[in-house]
């Protein structure tokens, strides 16, 4: 059971930090990833970090704005988004996966748990 929060509706150019915690777990064993799905789109891959190494991976519409972390108690993993643009706004999901490799990280087929979301609008 996973819980992003966060979200909310910010004017372009602004930053949002979403975090997302899994109830009475942490993520030491998974690899986390972030998806959005805007109204009348597909899901779309956002980014991930690796469970071992923490290695992060995004898409190229978000690379150099979006950052992925994790606290040290692996409790949390935040999606940091800065100079958003009137394109980010979606409903953001954060997933976990165990055994993921490089390759299927962009894949949401290949996470076990998923949160409900959280909207992030970006309007003027």
């Amino acid at each position: 059971h996973l819980v992003e929060s966060g979200g909310g509706l910010v004017q372009p150019g602004a930053s949002l930090k979403l975090s997302c915690t899994a109830s009475g777990r942490t993520f030491t064993a998974y690899s986390v990833g972030w998806f959005r799905q805007a109204p009348g789109k597909e899901r779309e891959f956002v980014g991930a970090i690796k469970r071992y190494g923490g290695s992060t991976y995004y898409a190229d519409s978000v690379k150099g704005r979006f950052t992925i972390s994790r606290d040290t108690p692996k409790t949390t993993v935040y999606l940091q988004m800065n100079s958003l643009k009137p394109e980010d706004t979606a409903l953001y999901y954060c997933a976990a996966g165990q055994g993921l490799i490089t390759s299927s990280l962009g894949n949401g087929a290949a996470y076990d748990y998923w949160g409900q979301g959280t909207q992030v609008t970006v309007s003027s």
